[in-house]
């Protein structure tokens, strides 16, 4: 069974500006893959040479078997970062005509229609313009389009923008319904949360480069986990020991939950019994490293430039960032 995507060596530039450099990428059929790093990574890029949309200034890939995505197309599910919808076109007529472009059309196609919009909370919507809904609504009927031909490949990019949390669970659950169909999934997202929610195998990419190419629980087992979470019985203790708790090298605290970072070589149950013994735990719990702790720790050993703050402030969410100073 031949590869779902295939990339080697593929390279990309805009003036002087590389976007991707000589990316080699192998996804399995059936494998749901997620593609994450920052704005401005070179996610989108990739997807678009994946797609034929741009052209690589040098290297080859193949796609469900094909030299070109173009040649495999009524097989592809393609949601783009940017709206695509015909503004002035109503909801069911886009989706209709997504369907033919595809050759999914039927005589079902107006009952699959009117199936997917309720199965999106978008029910009565099939009259109104595309122009007529929020950016959210918008989002979900693009989604609706990628998948009405039921695709061997879906492509996503940053598909829960524009979602509120309840739609980005709706939308997960869609996508894993998908992938359980038999389709290959990949997504990219600068929201590495997403990622860790959703795919088995991550595809890191910063400032153009592969950093990371491996499957998440693989990553998890990899990443020893360096921090404690402890939150007092009595939301008044004086936690101030628990920076003296041998192993202990910083204390940092969201809310009423404090993050004790472990020294290197300190051993984590050590510090587990030490700190419930100075101060009386409502929980106390070993945390594991997160996608977004993986991706700082690639940067900094590559030295990159950037503070902590920012490059965590770029894989996150609006709103997402957690309180005060943490390491």
């Amino acid at each position: 069974m031949p590869d779902a995507i295939v990339l080697r060596g593929l390279h990309k530039t805009f003036g002087d500006t590389v976007a991707v450099r000589d990316f080699d990428l192998v996804v399995p059929q059936g494998a749901l893959y997620g593609v994450i790093g920052p704005n401005g990574a070179g996610k989108t890029t990739t997807i678009r040479m994946m797609l034929s949309i741009l052209l690589p200034d040098r290297g080859e890939l193949s796609v469900l078997g094909r030299r070109s995505a173009l040649e495999a197309k009524d097989r592809i599910g393609y949601l783009p970062e940017e709206r695509g919808l015909y503004k002035r076109m109503r909801v069911g007529q886009f989706l209709a005509y997504m369907a033919r472009l595809k050759n999914a059309d039927g005589p079902d196609l107006r009952a699959r229609i009117t199936a997917w919009l309720d199965r999106v909370d978008l029910a009565g919507v099939e009259q109104k313009r595309c122009e007529e809904l929020s950016k959210g609504m918008q989002q979900k009927v693009q989604f609706v389009a990628a998948i009405i031909h039921k695709p061997d490949l879906l492509i996503l990019d940053e598909p829960f923008s524009g979602l509120d949390p309840v739609n980005q669970r709706m939308l997960r659950e869609l996508v894993d319904e998908e992938h359980r169909r038999g389709a290959t999934v990949l997504f990219s997202t600068h929201i590495m949360t997403h990622a860790e929610q959703l795919c088995d195998h991550v595809v890191m990419i910063h400032r153009g480069d592969k950093v990371l190419d491996d499957r998440l629980s693989d990553i998890r087992a990899r990443y020893v986990p360096r921090e404690v979470v402890f939150e007092p019985l009595d939301p008044d203790a004086d936690v101030g020991s628990l920076s003296t708790v041998p192993g202990v090298e910083h204390v940092g605290r969201d809310g009423r939950e404090w993050y004790l970072t472990l020294a290197s070589g300190a051993a984590p149950a050590s510090v587990i019994q030490r700190a419930a013994a100075a101060i009386p735990p409502a929980r106390v719990e070993l945390r594991r490293p997160t996608l977004e702790d993986v991706f700082i720790s690639i940067v900094r050993a590559g030295s990159a430039h950037g503070d902590d703050a920012t490059l965590r402030a770029a894989v996150r969410d609006d709103g997402e960032g957690r309180g005060e100073a943490r390491p």
